[in-house]
């Protein structure tokens, strides 16, 4: 039974990690808006500047999640995210002392095995928090930590490295983590595992066993499949935004930041929280709505891709990212949520750990990397069809077909969603 008490707990609780989750964001989103002023002032290339967004930040990210989750399923994960937050804000602010490619790349890796503690442990805190038919929204109000995270990474770090340089944005975004570190050390709170889930297996698996429970689900490699395949498109389009805006439309930092600032804050906050809401919803009905939203979401967001990254017009472009952003994040919270519910309670912070794992070795780690590659291979112009497209252009249109193949995984997870869940109690 929960109590007034436990009530309160909880809402303090997803409240606190949504912070940390902002930050978590912030300082890895703030790489974004300065990688033109990076490129520029270090003479990288663009395959370098996805190096550096994406991939060296997404592959020590990827291994060292795998290892701090399976620790999270057996200890206290209040003190782990703790211990993560004050390890990626010092490794933000030691990426302003850097002075080359290598000393940057270095302290990116810094960041992101410091930022692979906090997701898994979050999504396993949370959904010991809540009830089965609230989890999708409490998990989809902690994912609202990227499109805030963002909104501020993209809008401050702009307004920072056009006032006091590059180096000195990471100084100041880095610097508060340090002091919510504590915080979190001192109040975040350790609920009882599985206390929502009474049939359930409270026994640890050994890995093996629980990638076989996991590999025995259909819809749930669909998931994992779709999920990454979506983050793919949104992390490597997502890691050119600003430098697309600065180079196809001649924008500035701090004018691209802000508008892909608001659109992240605004659009993606929106979608991702009403999927969430939506999804708490429609599933009463038919549980099959958490995969639905996402694939009707991503398939009705293609068109106005399209635009942004073929139109000439600045307006129509940065509208079109606006419109698309609404649509295509819609998979953020309900991913998780999917994942999280098909799985046993001390299998959840794994179970977030391989789906963050394949997230980021194939969407951070991989997205990025194929728009350098495809910009810098296309070069400055790039003729499609009977127009004349930029590099950049290019490479974040070729990039589309990943969000096509997303939506056919989506649509088949669904087929056997409903018989899935029962797994975990069998």
């Amino acid at each position: 039974m929960t109590t007034t008490a436990d009530a309160h707990g909880a809402r303090y609780t997803l409240g606190l990690l949504l912070v940390i989750y902002v930050v978590n964001h912030i300082d890895r989103q703030v790489m974004y808006i300065l990688a033109e002023l990076v490129k520029n002032d270090l003479e990288l290339s663009d395959t370098q500047l996805g190096f550096l967004i994406g991939g060296g930040f997404a592959i020590f990210y990827t291994f060292a999640g795998l290892p701090i989750a399976r620790l999270a399923d057996r200890s206290n994960r209040s003190n782990i995210i703790a211990i993560a937050l004050l390890i990626w804000s010092a490794m933000t602010v030691a990426s302003g002392l850097s002075r080359n490619f290598v000393q940057l790349l270095a302290a990116r890796i810094g960041v992101g095995v410091g930022e692979a503690g906090c997701t898994p442990p979050a999504h396993s805190i949370i959904s010991d928090s809540f009830p089965p038919e609230r989890r999708a929204g409490a998990l989809s109000i902690y994912a609202l930590g990227v499109p805030f995270g963002t909104l501020f990474g993209l809008a401050a770090g702009g307004y920072l490295a056009e006032g006091l340089g590059w180096k000195t944005a990471f100084f100041v975004v880095g610097a508060p983590g340090i002091l919510l570190a504590l915080i979190a050390r001192l109040t975040l709170r350790e609920p009882v595992r599985g206390h929502f889930d009474p049939g359930a297996d409270m026994e640890q698996d050994s890995v093996a066993t629980t990638f076989g429970f996991i590999a025995a689900l259909p819809s749930m490699r669909h998931a994992l499949v779709a999920t990454s395949l979506q983050t793919l498109f949104l992390a490597g389009v997502g890691g050119f935004h600003a430098s697309f805006l600065q180079r196809v439309h001649g924008l500035s930092v701090s004018e691209a930041g802000l508008q892909l600032g608001l659109i992240a804050g605004i659009a993606g906050g929106v979608s991702v929280y009403g999927a969430g809401r939506l999804a708490d919803r429609l599933s009463l009905r038919d549980v099959r709505w958490h995969f639905w939203i996402p694939a009707l979401g991503a398939l009705a967001s293609l068109p106005f891709s399209w635009i942004a990254y073929s139109t000439d017009d600045a307006t129509v472009c940065v509208a079109s990212i606006a419109i698309a952003t609404l649509l295509n994040h819609m998979y953020s919270g309900l991913g998780h949520a999917i994942m999280q519910g098909l799985v046993k309670p001390r299998m959840r912070a794994v179970m977030s750990a391989l789906a963050l794992f394949m997230m980021n070795i194939i969407g951070f780690g991989l997205g990025p990397i194929l728009v350098g590659l495809f910009s810098d291979y296309f070069g400055s112009s790039a003729r499609v069809g009977s127009g004349s497209l930029m590099g950049i252009q290019s490479a974040t249109l070729a990039l589309l077909v990943f969000m096509v193949w997303a939506v056919v995984h989506y649509v088949l997870g669904a087929r056997s969603y409903a018989r899935d869940l029962e797994a975990k109690r069998r």
